[in-house]
């Protein structure tokens, strides 16, 4: 599989797209529209953020506690299932009177619930692609991911200035309906990838297992702490720039599409596997220089240049694919969703504490340190990695 083209072509990749598609505006819309409910009823910024990204802390818990559920499930019923959860959630965060306490339990068993729908979503998208398709495709969803939320934000911006949080919060709810609706119609039924009863031992059992790989394990912690970091430099934005962090934004959204593009579509499979650490070097240098707080083009350019390094998490996912029996792909893939949502949480936590002891442009400079040292730790744990399965080859040929 080479091109777009003919991931289009593959049956059952336009629906899967689609109904992904929809549900990505109406997260977007939905999160922008709490924020604003949370932060008028309150007058905390702190709390409106939270309600905006609280959902990914609680991933690891889902990760912890039920991703043993994304091989066990029928993947459409579920993915049917979750799209309808996700509108019920939505459309209950909408009516008038409920207390912040309410709102902040419902955002948190929703994110239970995504961290389960993440596994269920990427170990299908392997089943339709086959292996050799996963990379290509995954970078089409990275794109979308990037043009839909900008589509969602606009969209959930225009409603609740011209109407109200909780008619785009509706909006939203509708979206979920219409994607479950696309997949129901659209995908074919297909068994579980696993077999065994959903319980938190199963999903212990797995981790321990997908953890006991030296090389997966690495691969897990180059998918999670260099770009974590990275997202904690990008929660910055606002303080750095308070009249000009929509530009950043989007120049990291304009990086990010160029570095999907350039992993996904350009550089040929046998060249993939040597870029991904100097792409994740790359995520952070650009940031270093931030510490002399520069102009806006020419932080523009930093951050546009910066944000192609995200695409090392295509090749980290490819060879996490490539180490992964096929009955844990939906776990794995899930555990790497929950895993990534978590430390980006956790960086954003930290960058902004940082930011408050010292100031926005130092904290992105800590940050892009603290991430450049974590993959340079990565790389040399990874070589010493490969001479040692080299040696013990050789060892054993004797």
């Amino acid at each position: 599989m080479r091109s777009y083209r003919d991931l289009f072509r593959t049956p059952e990749f336009t629906p899967f797209f689609l109904s992904a598609s929809a549900q990505t505006v109406a997260q977007t819309m939905g999160g922008l529209a709490l924020g604003t409910l949370v932060y008028r009823a309150t007058g905390s910024p702190l709390l409106s953020a939270v309600s905006m990204f609280g959902s990914s802390l609680v991933q690891v818990l889902g990760a912890t506690f039920l991703l043993s559920a994304a091989d066990r499930l029928p993947p459409r019923a579920a993915l049917t299932a979750l799209a309808l959860l996700f509108a019920v959630a939505t459309a209950g965060l909408a009516l008038p009177g409920l207390p912040v306490w309410g709102l902040f339990a419902i955002v948190l068993a929703k994110g239970l619930a995504e961290s389960v729908g993440g596994g269920v979503r990427w170990g299908l998208l392997n089943e339709i692609l086959s292996k050799d398709g996963y990379v290509l495709g995954r970078s089409v969803f990275n794109m979308m991911s990037g043009l839909m939320q900008i589509t969602g934000y606009a969209a959930g911006g225009a409603l609740v200035a011209v109407m109200s949080p909780r008619l785009s919060l509706l909006t939203a709810a509708a979206l979920y309906v219409l994607a479950a609706v696309v997949v129901r119609l659209g995908l074919s039924p297909r068994p579980p990838r696993a077999t065994g009863r959903l319980s938190a031992s199963a999903t212990w059992r797995a981790n321990a297992l997908l953890w006991s790989s030296p090389a997966r394990r690495q691969v897990y912690l180059a998918l999670w702490i260099p770009n974590g970091l990275v997202v904690g430099c990008e929660s910055l934005y606002v303080s750095y720039a308070p009249d000009s962090a929509g530009t950043l934004f989007a120049c990291a959204a304009l990086g990010m599409l160029a570095g999907d593009v350039l992993v996904g579509r350009v550089l040929p499979r046998h060249l993939r596997p040597r870029l991904g650490f100097p792409l994740l070097q790359l995520l952070a240098v650009p940031y270093m220089p931030f510490l002399l707080h520069p102009a806006l083009p020419l932080a523009a350019v930093a951050v546009t240049v910066a944000s192609v390094g995200f695409g090392a998490s295509l090749v980290q996912q490819e060879r996490l694919v490539a180490l992964t029996p096929d009955a844990l792909s939906g776990h794995a893939l899930g555990l790497h969703s929950a895993g990534m949502l978590t430390m980006q949480g956790v960086a954003a936590a930290l960058a902004g504490s940082l930011a408050r002891l010292t100031s926005p442009a130092r904290a992105m400079t800590m940050m892009a340190v603290g991430s450049a040292g974590a993959t340079l730790l990565l790389t040399v744990a990874a070589r010493r990695e490969e001479l040692r399965t080299v040696s013990c080859g050789t060892g054993s040929g004797g």
